[in-house]
């Protein structure tokens, strides 16, 4: 199997979940595991590789301090150990990447972020000049000030939408499970999948939930999401253990690698696709969707027969069969109060009645991705 792309890659995004840090539920964040993962992203970054590092682990390094056993499942608690967290998790990272002569940087994200394209290019653009200066820096969903409904909910995806921001080459998901299984690892039988060549190859597999440790938001699910948005960008990607990211990415037999994909997306495709929040949703008549799906052409209002939501010219908008099932996302060019009158009229019809301005698609080819 092919793991070339894991000795080659010049721009490295790590990923390491909260189990992975702190072990237990409830334990103090653990400083072995700290050194170990500090040490591993020196290692690439002394190949000559450009590495950046999203760390989970904030809020479970503030349970020990508050007394909590358990991560609190209201939002009000899970900020406040957040808050309390974040300061020992970087004041650990910063001494451990001093101690190898590393300047590294703490950056917090929320999805608005991501999600806004303005947002999206400045955060694109301080970390692109972070890496050109030589530093790493720590990425984190900020915990304490995100609302549970802009929140990305798991550091697995957020670190495939930066992998995807800053351009990277290999994403590098470090896991309390020490690669892909073909059925729930505890299960008797269950066998390691070293190579994913396309996610199709795993659509029958048997995905788990957040780890034992009870620290953790993710699961394998999250994983498996990752890896679908990463190599859709060609970005490869590694699942493995903290034991084990030392061997894995010297390319010896060790982890699930997934392959990623020759014919990639644009970056704006691949936003528009995993990134941005729908603000609305268009409902399609049947011959719309198939010549969405099979053709490839723009939205036009004849093949619309229903608006949902509130939104404006230039938001994100979900295109949806009469059943409900979602087939795309769009940018739509007109805003949800304009679209009732020009449900199922051809756009020639609509220039002659409305004007000239409402010639034209409701979400132009070039502004869809399909899902």
């Amino acid at each position: 199997m092919n793991r070339e792309a894991l000795t080659s890659a010049k721009r490295i995004v790590i990923k390491i979940g909260s189990s992975s840090l702190t072990g237990a539920a409830g334990s103090e964040l653990d400083p072995h595991a700290v050194a170990k993962i500090v040490d591993f992203a020196y290692s690439l970054k002394k190949r000559g590789a450009d590495v950046l590092l999203v760390s989970s682990g904030a809020i479970a390094a503030g349970l020990a301090p508050l007394g909590l056993k358990v991560r609190p499942k209201d939002l009000a608690t899970q900020q406040a150990a957040a808050s309390v967290g974040q300061g020992l998790l970087i004041a650990q990272y910063h001494e451990k990447f001093s101690a190898h002569g590393v300047i590294s940087s703490q950056v917090l994200l929320t999805t608005e972020d991501i999600v806004r394209r303005s947002h999206y290019q400045n955060a694109q653009q301080t970390l692109t000049k972070l890496l050109s200066l030589g530093v790493i820096p720590i990425v984190n969903e900020n915990d304490t000030v995100g609302t549970q409904e802009i929140r990305f909910g798991d550091n697995d995806r957020l670190a495939a939408l930066v992998a995807l921001l800053i351009h990277a080459d290999l994403l590098i998901l470090v896991s309390d499970i020490d690669a892909l299984y073909d059925a729930p690892p505890t299960q008797s039988g269950a066998q390691p999948i070293r190579y994913v060549a396309t996610m199709s190859d795993i659509e029958t597999i048997v995905l788990g939930g957040a780890g034992s440790a009870g620290v953790g938001s993710g699961g394998m699910v999250t994983k498996v999401e990752a890896a679908r948005i990463a190599t859709s960008a060609g970005i490869a990607m590694l699942l493995t253990s903290l034991a084990h990211c030392g061997h894995a990415i010297a390319g010896e037999d060790y982890g699930t690698f997934f392959a990623p994909q020759s014919s990639k997306a644009t970056s704006r495709l691949l936003w528009l696709a995993h990134a941005s929040t729908p603000q609305g949703r268009l409902i399609l008549d049947a011959g719309a969707v198939k010549a969405i799906l099979e053709r490839g052409v723009s939205l036009l209002p004849a093949g619309v027969t229903a608006v949902e939501g509130e939104f404006i010219s230039g938001d994100t908008v979900e295109l949806a069969s009469e059943s409900g099932k979602v087939i795309a996302r769009g940018l739509v060019a007109f805003d949800s109060s304009e679209i009732p009158q020009m449900l199922g009229r051809s756009t020639k019809e609509l220039a002659a009645s409305l004007g000239a301005e409402y010639e034209r698609e409701l979400v132009h080819r070039d502004d869809l991705v399909l899902l």
